[in-house]
């Protein structure tokens, strides 16, 4: 099976964090190939970094898809053009934010998201209602960190995540947390470690989810909103 891990921003070294823990999840029999939507914006914080950053990863989808890829994973907590990814695809493509909250909901009956910055809240919140799971989100919070940060050697951003944690246990009373932003999986297990909780990172369950629609020879839909782009 070939599985492309897609990283909507333009920061290489965000890539090789994802693609080393969507190695580190898949199957024996997986190869992961890993791409940088080179042009994007360093980090997608906000409607307009999402809208700056879709042609560059469309780009890397079709070439996705002229290699063969048997799924996609889309890298970025907003789900970032996930419609227009699925267009083009033949096989499935997997946002990390469906993903991460599709399996909390099957381990816990309430999780809360902990993101970067504030402006992502909405969003998330958006996309949680979208996916249908509004009413077992306790909320979504943010640890008040750029995503870059995440990327920062010496930043107290992992701390500043766990604390984040810790407080939406004690004031959501949530049995799950979901990390909102892909430049978050390396701390997954460290998270977990510190905090006593399942602890959910998109990258991760997407690789594993993607696994089994492609084990279970499902496809991408083709009849209706996932049809072929009309030639224009």
């Amino acid at each position: 099976m070939k599985l492309v891990v897609i990283n909507p921003n333009s920061t290489q070294s965000m890539t090789d964090k994802i693609i080393a823990s969507a190695r580190a999840a898949a199957g024996d029999h997986v190869e992961v190939i890993g791409r940088t939507a080179h042009g994007a914006p360093a980090s997608i914080e906000g409607h307009f970094d999402e809208v700056m950053s879709a042609a560059h990863l469309m780009r890397e989808v079709q070439q996705a898809e002229a290699s063969d890829a048997d799924a996609i994973v889309v890298a970025c907590f907003d789900d970032p053009s996930i419609g227009a990814c699925r267009e083009i695809a033949t096989g499935p493509v997997l946002g990390i934010c469906e993903a991460a909250c599709k399996a909390a909901s099957m381990i816990a009956t309430s999780f809360t998201v902990v993101t970067t910055l504030p402006r992502s809240v909405p969003i998330i919140e958006d996309l949680v209602r979208k996916y249908g799971l509004h009413h077992q989100c306790r909320r979504v919070r943010s640890a008040e960190i750029p995503v870059l940060a995440l990327e920062e050697p010496g930043s107290n951003a992992r701390q500043q995540i766990r604390d984040e944690i810790l407080r939406a246990i004690d004031e959501d009373k949530c049995e799950a947390v979901v990390l909102g932003c892909a430049g978050m999986s390396d701390l997954t297990e460290w998270l977990s470690r510190e905090t006593g909780i399942p602890v959910i990172d998109g990258v991760t369950v997407a690789t594993k989810f993607a696994e089994a629609l492609v084990g279970a020879g499902l496809k991408t839909s083709k009849i209706g909103a996932y049809a072929v782009p009309n030639k224009k």
